[in-house]
């Protein structure tokens, strides 16, 4: 992490930034830079902040064109440059994804103790559909204690789940509803299996430490430090159910970790975004030409 006015910000020790990467890196800042600013952004912006994270040119640009393929992005041409609007579905889904990132961690109404619970049976010979229904029921918030069974301690996410079953045309044959914990067994063991949360605490203990320390002092330091700061928290939605503080272990490092991206976040967002705004209106006239 940069340090110092004049120096380069550093890649992230973590990773290595390949083509995936790239992408979604990219998708950090359209959501965080370009989708509150409703107004297309210039490829020279956007290439120019990836290069903070070792994103080379080309690999930008293929980034570029790939969420562009996917019909996240439009490309405008004026004379030989070209800027970048987000599309209906693009915004669609960067913005829920922003509620998302930034509601996450809120304090949450007691708990009354009512699971929602979904059974949906995908062969195991539709590895991608069932792939896809992980991902998708996992994004919000749901988990598998067993195969086909699905729980959460959100019941107003049925509205959510169906609305996933019957994307992925399964719909029809799913069943949800409502109960309490019975007699046997115990919640706690069905929690254990129904979610990883070792894993889920060990990444906020590794997030507390990466972003603990930084103090960026240039533009580019700020930039690269609130889009590595977003890139990293916008994960916890996925990984982290939000489940009640009953459900957890004692000393859950999550509580941590919302404190410290609230305060990191203000703390760096002036400036970062003052930066953004140097790096767009510019016009595309940088030292090199992208078109």
């Amino acid at each position: 992490m940069a340090k110092e006015a004049s120096a380069r910000p550093v890649v992230s020790r973590r990773r290595e930034v390949g083509d995936t990467s790239a992408r979604s890196l990219l998708t950090t800042l359209l959501g965080e830079y370009v989708l509150p600013r409703d107004r297309p952004v210039w490829t020279s912006a956007l290439v120019e902040t990836l290069a903070l994270f070792g994103v080379e040119e080309k690999s930008a640009r293929q980034a570029l064109a790939r969420t562009a393929a996917e019909g996240w992005l439009a490309a405008e041409r004026v004379g030989r440059r070209t800027r970048w609007a987000l599309t209906p579905p693009g915004r669609r889904l960067l913005s829920e994804g922003a509620r998302r990132i930034y509601d996450f961690g809120g304090d949450e109404p007691a708990w009354d103790g009512t699971w929602l619970v979904v059974l949906v049976s995908v062969p195991e010979s539709r590895r991608e559909l069932r792939h896809r229904v992980r991902t998708r029921l996992s994004w919000a918030g749901f988990g598998s204690p067993e195969p086909g069974v699905w729980i959460t301690p959100h019941a107003d996410r049925e509205a959510e789940a169906l609305d996933v079953l019957e994307e992925l045309r399964l719909a029809d044959d799913a069943m949800s509803f409502t109960a309490t914990y019975g007699a046997l067994g115990s919640e706690a063991a069905m929690v254990a299996r129904a979610w990883d949360l070792s894993e889920v605490e060990a990444r906020y203990a590794a997030f507390v430490d990466e972003f603990t320390g930084p103090h960026p002092a240039s533009g580019d330091a700020a930039l690269h430090a609130l889009t590595l700061l977003v890139h990293e928290w916008r994960r916890f939605p996925f990984l982290d159910p939000g489940l009640p503080p009953r459900l957890l272990p004692p000393a859950w490092s999550g509580a941590r970790a919302t404190d410290l991206f609230r305060a990191r976040h203000t703390e760096w967002t002036p400036t970062a975004q003052h930066r953004w705004e140097e790096l767009d209106q510019r016009d595309g006239h940088t030292s090199r030409t992208y078109s």
